[in-house]
Formats: C-alpha cells, structure tokens, sequence
C-alpha cells in the first residue's frame, strides 16, 4: 500500500512539475517534495498501528482430549478411522466386557442371597416377638392362678385348725381333719408348681427378649431403608453395571482422532498417564499476539480480520471477543529463592486476543495450529482503516505465491 501512496504520489509530482511545468523544478521544491512523502508516511504508519494494530502471529487453536478409558481391559473394537471426521457420540473403541458382564452376575446373586437373608430376619423377628406376647401371656395366667391358689390356700389353712380344734375336742372326726390337712398340701403343691411356671415362663421371656433384641441389632443397621449388606451388595451392583457401560467409549464432541494407533487385541487401562489416543474437537478459538503498546485503544467488539495461509486470498470476519490481559512474565514461582533477573531484562512478553469468528465464517474449516495475519479495527480514525484493509488484503493475495525452488 505504501508503494501504492508513493507511486500516485509520484505521478502527481511529475505532472505539476515536470509535464505541465506549473512549480518551478529547483533545489527548494526538490527538498520539499521529498520531505512530504518521508512524513506523511511515518505518520501515517505511527498512527496505523494505534488506531488498527496489525499481527504477523495469528494461531488457531482447538481442544484436544487425550482419550483414557474409565476401566481396564483387551480392546477389541476400534471402528473409527484416523485423520477422519467423527459425530459426537460415535463409538471411539470397545473393551471386552466379559468380566464386567461375570461380575455383574455374581454380583446379582449375592443381592438375592442378602435379600433372602433380610427376610429371614424379617420372619425371625416376628417369630421372636410372638415369643415374648407368649411368655408375658403365660406369666399373666400363672399369677392369676397364684392368687387363686393363696386364696383357696388360706381357706384350707382355716379348715384344717377348724377341724384339729373339732377333732381335738371330740366334736369332729379325725378323718375330715386328716383330708384338710391332704387337701392343704395339695393346694401348697400346686402353688409351688404354679411358681415354677412362672419361673420358666420368666426364663422363657428373658431368652426370648434377648433374641429379639439380637434380630433387632442386625435390622437396625439400614442404608434407605434396605439392611447393611444388601445396600453394600446394591452400590456394588450399581458400579459393576457402571463399569460395563464404560466398556464401550464414545466421541465426547465432533472432531476427529489424529495419529490413531489403537488396535484390537491392545490393553487399555485406566491411568490417565497413558492415553490411548488424542481427540482433536472441531470447536476452536483464534488467538493473535500483540506487541503491549498495541492494545492502547483495543477494546471487546472492536471489528477484526484474518487472512489465514491456508485460504489466500480470503478474509475472515470476526470480532475481538477479549484480551488475554496476562502472560507467563507476570507469574513467579512458590520458592524459597530470590528471583533471577539474569545479566539482561528479558524481553516485554506480547498479549493475546482472542477473536470471535463471525457468523458468515463460523462454519468455515480452520486447521488446528493454521496461521496467518490479522487487524484490529478500533472506533478511532476510521477514515484511515481502509488503508490496513488493503494492506491486509493484498497480503492475502501474496499467500498464493509459493517461493521455493524445489
């Protein structure tokens, strides 16, 4: 563009001066007219570069997932192909789910063995709370028949002073007082029996409330309402189904798999230090660095065009969407140590910006690592941005050119 300026300029020179002789060609105008060109265009350049800031390290930068698997296990799938366009949820590579499935099934029976157990417990408790209504129903009636018995035994007792008085005295038999006195022992033996059930009914109780509280202490431990184990055996299941789900691995975006050299019969595991293959997104960002005393008048929506070396002759739209307002010399270490400064200062670091690709080019295709030029437009001395215009689109055009001998 500048030769461009020069050469139009030039041709204004040589008509006022040399074809239709309107200025006097001497020493003066010859200073001046190469004066005017060398300060017009050292300002022109100086306020190019603060108005619309240009960037020779324009970098496209997209998302890649280093792919590991969540289980171990002999890879015996791989459907897709390197360097080739996949859909988000396209099957990656599958893991032989054989000992997932067998766990699964172990599993499955050691739930059922649980949950038979429970409800033996279950069973158990009623069994041993019917008990326990049994023996305090059993010592109910014993007492009952003790105070029965005390009542009809104080009855004997006077019956037989009254006949050993009446016997004693002649006015009774001795016979009637030698049956009181049969019928009072009797009495004295059933109560001692009596008692005796009370006793075991008593026994009987206690064994029956300690088993209870036995059923009791093995039903109280419950995870959400199922017993200890069965919810152990539950949350197992669940991971073992979990884990089988995990043998199959999925595209996490669309994108496509680069360098791939998994292969059925590899062993993949689960270590996030040994990825089996990188996933490259299609989803990516444009950074361009700038120099620090570029980004003066740099603001978020400011117009922005790239011209990439992959599309010459092309311009991308887009917008500056930030500035990355920090870089790797604004950060120190956790030491313990002063700091290095070295024998020079390192040289000021640049600033990233990141431009938003517009809508026209969003669904064009940007290689990851692609570079190129680009210009920020700022809202101040517009009339002077169509001059970065056609600088940046004539660079565009140079990229056709190919300049090697072999």
């Amino acid at each position: 563009m500048e030769v461009l300026l020069l050469g139009i300029y030039s041709a204004f020179v040589w008509m006022i001066f040399i074809k239709f002789k309107w200025l006097p060609w001497n020493t003066v105008s010859q200073t001046i007219v190469v004066i005017i060109p060398i300060v017009a265009l050292t300002a022109l350049i100086l306020t190019l570069n603060v108005v619309c800031p240009s960037s020779a390290d324009v970098r496209v930068i997209k998302y890649v997932v280093q792919v590991v698997p969540q289980v171990r296990g002999r890879v015996i799938e791989v459907p897709v192909d390197g360097n080739r366009p996949v859909k988000k949820g396209d099957v990656l590579f599958k893991i032989d789910p054989m000992p997932y499935q067998l766990q699964i099934q172990q599993l499955e029976a050691q739930l059922v063995t649980a949950e038979g157990g429970s409800r033996e417990l279950d069973e158990s408790l009623k069994g041993a709370t019917a008990k326990v209504s049994e023996a305090r129903s059993a010592i109910t009636s014993a007492n009952s028949k003790v105070r029965e018995v005390n009542a009809r035994l104080d009855l004997a007792r006077k019956r037989v002073e009254q006949n050993r008085e009446l016997a004693r005295t002649g006015a009774g038999s001795k016979f009637d007082f030698e049956r009181a006195e049969t019928d009072l022992k009797q009495l004295e033996a059933e109560l001692a029996l009596v008692q005796s059930q009370i006793a075991q009914s008593i026994a009987v109780e206690a064994s029956a409330r300690a088993g209870e509280g036995q059923v009791r202490q093995k039903l109280g431990a419950r995870v959400n309402g199922d017993l200890a184990q069965v919810a152990q055996y539950k949350a197992q299941l669940a991971q073992a189904k979990w884990d089988l789900s995990q043998t199959t691995v999925y595209a996490p975006a669309s994108g496509s798999v680069i360098n791939l050299q998994l292969r059925p019969g590899s062993f993949a595991t689960a270590l996030g230090a040994l990825p089996v293959m990188s996933f490259v997104e299609e989803e990516y960002q444009v950074l361009a660095l700038f120099n620090q005393n570029e980004l003066t008048k740099v603001e978020p929506g400011n117009e922005a065009e790239i011209a990439l070396e992959t599309y010459p002759g092309r311009i991308v739209k887009g917008k500056v969407d930030s500035i990355v307002w920090a870089q790797g010399q604004g950060q120190m270490p956790l030491s313990g140590t002063l700091p290095q400064t070295g024998a020079a200062a390192l040289p000021p670091g640049r600033y990233a910006v990141k431009i938003d690709i517009a809508e026209r080019d969003r669904k064009l295709f940007l290689a990851a690592g692609a570079t190129g030029h680009a210009a920020i437009y700022t809202d101040h001395v517009e009339a002077i941005h169509i001059i970065r215009k056609v600088v940046l689109r004539v660079g565009s055009y140079v990229n056709y050119l190919i300049l090697k001998l072999h």
